[in-house]
């Protein structure tokens, strides 16, 4: 197994930022299922986090392989710096958590629409967290280290990650401004990989930008302080404690 000292950072670093995304993406899921009857969100919300161990297993598998081609990078790159533009012109943290009705697709009934939309939505959260994994560490090991310890670690906290996550939303953002630096280093990456560019971004430098970013946004949240949750939100957290329990 080949190891560096920096590879421990980058480990903490993957837990970090699993921790932060999974919270606010498990939020999402438990939204999802909030337009149902109280007798069917439990059993929609057990198929999503089922699926959501599913499909990172399955994108991790397969990224570890797919990475090494050019333009598997290329999109990739493309796709990490899609995704804050996407975070940050989707409305206020509160548009994005607010409660949907349950609606029906191609026949299906109203909880198999909602299923499938969450597992759907499983499948991006996947892609983007192996993505995020994969452009900060080309090491197997790492990225499977860094994602079980973040998996592991949103299960034993997630009563408090959600509060978190919930009341400095400040945090949320700062993992997309650091989702958007994976993606610029990774487009690097495949240029310097052509012959465009003639320079590799550091390893030094990419990781000590994460923690300059995450620290920055850390004190940006603790100076606007905590903000008031919206009903929708607050009874998604409440149903996801209940499921953790």
């Amino acid at each position: 197994m080949d190891f560096a000292p920096s590879d421990l950072l980058t480990i903490g670093l993957l837990v970090l930022l699993e921790g932060l995304l999974s919270a606010d993406n498990a939020l999402v899921l438990a939204i999802l299922v909030l337009s149902l009857p109280r007798e069917q969100q439990r059993k929609a919300l057990r198929y999503g986090i089922v699926g959501a161990f599913v499909f990172r297993a399955l994108a991790t598998f397969f990224a570890a392989y797919m990475i090494q081609l050019a333009w598997v990078k290329l999109v990739g790159a493309l796709y990490l710096l899609w995704l804050p533009i996407q975070h940050f012109r989707g409305g206020s943290h509160d548009d994005r958590k607010a409660i949907r009705p349950a609606t029906s697709w191609l026949g299906l009934g109203a909880f198999w629409t909602t299923v499938v939309k969450v597992e759907l939505t499983d499948i991006v959260f996947a892609i983007d967290s192996i993505l995020v994994a994969v452009a900060m560490s080309p090491k197997l090991w790492v990225i499977i280290t860094g994602g079980v310890l973040g998996i592991v670690a949103m299960r034993l906290l997630i009563g408090q990650l959600l509060t978190v996550v919930q009341r400095f939303p400040a945090l949320v953002d700062g993992a997309f401004v650091i989702i958007a630096w994976v993606g610029i280093k990774l487009l690097v990456e495949y240029l310097h990989q052509l012959g465009y560019v003639h320079f590799e971004i550091p390893k030094w430098l990419s990781l000590g930008l994460i923690v300059v970013i995450f620290g920055a946004f850390y004190l940006y949240a603790r100076y606007q302080g905590p903000v008031e949750v919206n009903e929708g939100a607050d009874e998604a957290a409440e149903l996801l404690k209940e499921h953790s329990e």
